[in-house]
């Protein structure tokens, strides 16, 4: 075996019905499952650790739990899904964690491979921050202020775990360096989670809604590493019934 040591890992999936264009949104349903449990299924599939989603509503507990997942209630004053899944990590109490993964709990066409593969890359690198960036593959993205880009200090490739420089909402041209879709998923060491709830909010995460500006803002490292697709975020209605129309197409045809 040599010095290979196991980590444990633990998935978070924070969820809340009160989003702010589409409430409820956890809860809708495609194939006859809710979105949050497809998540959950995701997350299952990638078979790294536990996974728990974390809301501070009854019934989305109901339902993950009526699907055969497991769920945890949270308080509901938390300004942000990190602050929740803090809570959730301290509540469940599930002895010698070393990594925390955050997923969203609005994308469920993730890719488990994606999440596999953060996973492996943290470990590897003994990271204390780690998230996901794709390709852009239309240059429309770079200057849609719902697209959260991120630019990497060396150009993202299949065996490369780089620094983030900075994170983005803002038009970007083509011709920044190393610039890539940022999609929202953070592992983080246990210790660096615990820091991290810690400091305060910055005016720089406040202004931008990007919490990981936070981490950026104090020396916190975040590296990246290159997901295989885009997974689809379900903000609105629209996206909701492209990504249904996706999602139940793919089930009829595998």
């Amino acid at each position: 075996m040599g010095n290979f040591i196991m980590t444990k890992t633990l998935i978070l999936i924070p969820s809340r019905m009160a989003a702010s264009r589409l409430p409820g949104k956890p809860l809708l349903k495609i194939n006859n499952l809710s979105i949050v449990s497809h998540v959950f299924k995701r997350a299952k599939e990638a078979n790294i650790g536990e996974v728990v989603v974390a809301t501070e509503d009854q019934e989305i507990l109901t339902d993950v739990l009526k699907n055969g997942g497991r769920a945890i209630l949270t308080n509901n004053n938390h300004k942000t899904g990190t602050d929740r899944i803090f809570e959730a990590y301290i509540k469940l109490d599930i002895k010698n964690v070393d990594y925390i993964l955050n997923l969203q709990g609005d994308e469920p066409d993730i890719d488990k491979n994606d999440i596999i593969n953060l996973n492996n890359f943290m470990i590897k690198h003994d990271a204390e921050l780690g998230t996901l960036a794709a390709k852009i593959q239309d240059d429309k993205m770079l200057n849609n202020k719902n697209v959260v880009k991120v630019i990497t200090e060396n150009k993202l490739g299949e065996n490369n775990f780089p620094k983030a420089l900075n994170f983005t909402r803002d038009n970007l041209s083509i011709n920044n360096q190393n610039i890539y879709h940022h999609i929202g998923i953070y592992s983080y060491k246990a210790s660096v989670l615990e820091k991290f709830v810690s400091l305060d909010q910055t005016n720089n995460e406040k202004e931008n809604k990007l919490e990981q500006l936070r981490a950026l803002d104090n020396k916190l490292k975040i590296n990246v590493a290159l997901a295989k697709s885009s997974p689809i975020g379900v903000d609105t209605e629209e996206d909701y019934l492209s990504i249904k129309k996706i999602m139940e197409y793919k089930i009829k045809y595998e």
